[in-house]
């Protein structure tokens, strides 16, 4: 996926639609704001000038409501397309999200992401036994079981199932089951090597 995640959301900017958001639940319809607070300077009068019996000013007063709830629904529809995007990127990166992309992300959709990625793990592990059943694995059916790939950086030891370990320096190149690698490609880790 390539995606490049725009600037973190700034939540003190809109607070209502991201708590809403992150909550998952409807927003509720704007109802009166307190004197003072979120309007203009000019608007402040207006509903206290409307019920003395002005009545132009009703056609404004429900203009303005109608631009809010328009630009309520636009928020919430761009926070709603980064949260699919970040779910998406739980099946492309894994448990564990790239710094560059963690970067973009503000703290509740950091928290938000940590959330999606317990719970689906709890779904796994209640799916297909003791074991459980790892969603995330063979996302495209794989034409080979073991493939050749090649270490991009130094990672370390890599337990295999049969209980060998594979030291994976930069620039070697293994032959490993994939299931056991798919993980480590989309980290970045790992590269496999087309013949």
């Amino acid at each position: 996926m390539s995606w490049a995640c725009p600037a973190p959301v700034q939540s003190w900017l809109f607070p209502l639609p991201v708590r809403v958001c992150a909550a998952g639940a409807r927003p509720p319809v704007l109802g009166r704001v307190p004197e003072g607070r979120g309007r203009c300077r000019p608007c402040l009068g207006q509903g206290s000038e409307a019920k003395a019996g002005r009545t132009d000013l009703i056609f404004l007063i429900r203009f303005r409501h109608c631009c809010l709830l328009r630009n309520q629904r636009c928020i919430l529809a761009y926070l709603y397309d980064r949260l699919l995007r970040i779910r998406a990127l739980r099946w492309e990166y894994g448990s564990v999200l790239p710094n560059t992309i963690q970067f973009h992300m503000s703290a509740e959709e950091v928290e938000w992401f940590s959330r999606y990625k317990k719970s689906l793990a709890t779904y796994m592990r209640s799916v297909g036994g003791e074991e459980g059943l790892d969603l995330t694995q063979d996302i495209k059916p794989p034409k080979s079981l073991y493939i050749e790939v090649r270490c991009l950086r130094d990672y370390g030891e890599f337990e295999i199932d049969d209980g060998t370990t594979v030291l994976l320096k930069k620039n070697s190149q293994h032959f490993l089951p994939r299931w056991k690698c798919e993980q480590l490609i989309r980290q970045g880790v790992l590269e496999h090597i087309l013949s």
